[in-house]
């Protein structure tokens, strides 16, 4: 990579050898963020959609439903929720919940510290805190550049694969979207009270895609539908003919799905799901 009256050139990385392969991942970076920068300008909805799109399921791979949530087998499509006390990760003696996290060497320094950000990001308005794993952990986070963004839901027991694939998910609130995944939180419009709040319409959404609108038996914590949460998915997600797939009710206008990073009721829901 050369800077040159204004310009930043990429070299191409089919000519260099073994010898530099760390160097060809940070090209390939640098490239890719030149190319990309519309994707400061889209919500997490739709950065987790792009990611996720025609991606292909390999066997050592877990089912994807609702876009991003990890499954290993088609029985827990319709599986209760994690709505229960064992689900959620327990909390230490000092009123911390630490969650272990290992970070594996697919990333680089740069992505790292992305993943970093989004991590310690919980530190400073939760009870959480996401730690390194240790030897005598038996649950953990591994978080790995597989084929895709996406998470389980809720404490899982052992290592626990949250995928942040280099290209297209790492980004500070899609961080933040998939460990609330894996802290036992689901998908806004999947909500036990959502149809008081949202109008499905089925006829927009792709074939095959409509069990990504079903309603789950969700606690809510209390708090109200918001349509700024992180979790909530944008009003054309999963459409077959760019016509809206979801309208906020009563009104239509109410601007949803576009979130950038968690809202105030997602830190209030979380607070209040833990005990914080």
């Amino acid at each position: 990579v050369f800077y040159s009256n204004n310009q930043i050139y990429c070299i191409d990385i089919h000519s260099i050898g073994p010898a530099v392969f760390y160097l060809q991942s940070e090209i390939v970076l640098l490239c890719c963020d030149v190319a990309e920068d519309d994707s400061q300008e889209l919500s997490v909805s739709e950065l987790l959609e792009r990611a996720n799109r025609n991606r292909i399921r390999f066997d050592d791979e877990p089912i994807l439903t609702e876009g991003d949530i990890a499954i290993d087998n088609e029985a827990e499509r319709n599986a209760d929720p994690c709505t229960n006390q064992g689900c959620k990760w327990g909390k230490a003696s000092d009123g911390k919940v630490y969650v272990p996290y290992y970070i594996t060497n697919h990333f680089s320094s740069r992505e790292k510290a992305i993943i970093t950000r989004g991590l310690e990001s919980f530190s400073s308005f939760s009870c959480i805190r996401f730690r390194p794993t240790q030897s005598s952990d038996r649950d953990w986070l591994s978080i790995e550049s597989q084929n895709g963004c996406y998470s389980y839901v809720g404490r899982r027991g052992g290592k626990q694969v949250v995928s942040l694939a280099r290209s297209g998910c790492l980004y500070h609130g899609t961080v933040q979207h998939e460990l609330l995944h894996a802290l036992g939180f689901n998908h806004e419009q999947t909500r036990s009270d959502r149809d008081n709040h949202i109008k499905v319409l089925l006829q927009n959404v792709q074939s095959g895609m409509e069990h990504n609108f079903r309603k789950i038996a969700t606690l809510n914590q209390g708090s109200p539908y918001d349509y700024n949460s992180v979790m909530q998915y944008h009003k054309y997600a999963f459409s077959k003919n760019n016509q809206p797939t979801m309208l906020p009710i009563p009104n239509a206008n109410v601007p949803f799905g576009n979130a950038k990073e968690m809202s105030r009721n997602d830190i209030a829901r979380l607070n209040t799901l833990y005990k914080c």
